[in-house]
């Protein structure tokens, strides 16, 4: 049995950018060795991923100024599930915008703040194409989660 705690990155990506974007995070948080690090599709996660998670980080590209469809399913397949028990558990995300990424960011925020969980990051949104400025501010989010679950912050 792996103690360690838990990140959880929940992505989805059709273009490969929201890929890109998270692996990113990932990339950042496994320099962080007191921490285990799990990246997965929206479609595999399940309610218990995120109960045993002790952060999540939820990783959507903007189609049509709106959450990607498998993230909402995500929602949909878990809320009930989760929302009584995940109340207080710290969040992030990661927007790829192919509008202003603020349709999706607001989908998303009134749907957790429905879990009662907190935000304890600014959003990164990358505008247009990805750019190595965006990779780099995303490795260094999850670098900067992971560590502050490793201090006992998160």
């Amino acid at each position: 049995m792996n103690n360690r705690p838990l990140l959880l990155i929940v992505y989805h990506s059709q273009s490969g950018n929201t890929d890109r974007l998270s692996a990113a995070v990932e990339e950042g948080a496994r320099k962080v060795l007191d921490v285990r690090v799990e990246r997965k599709k929206a479609a595999q996660v399940t309610a218990a991923d995120i109960e045993q998670c002790r952060m999540l980080v939820v990783c959507s590209p903007e189609y049509f100024g709106y959450m990607a469809g498998a993230v909402k399913d995500l929602f949909d397949r878990t809320y009930e599930a989760v929302r009584q028990r995940i109340r207080g558990k710290p969040y992030a995300l990661v927007i790829c915008a192919g509008n202003d990424g603020t349709g999706a960011l607001n989908s998303i925020e009134r749907i957790l703040k429905g879990c009662g969980v907190r935000r304890v990051q600014e959003p990164l949104i990358s505008r247009g194409p990805v750019s190595e400025e965006i990779l780099r501010k995303c490795r260094e989010l999850g670098e900067t989660l992971a560590a502050g679950i490793e201090l006992g912050i998160y």
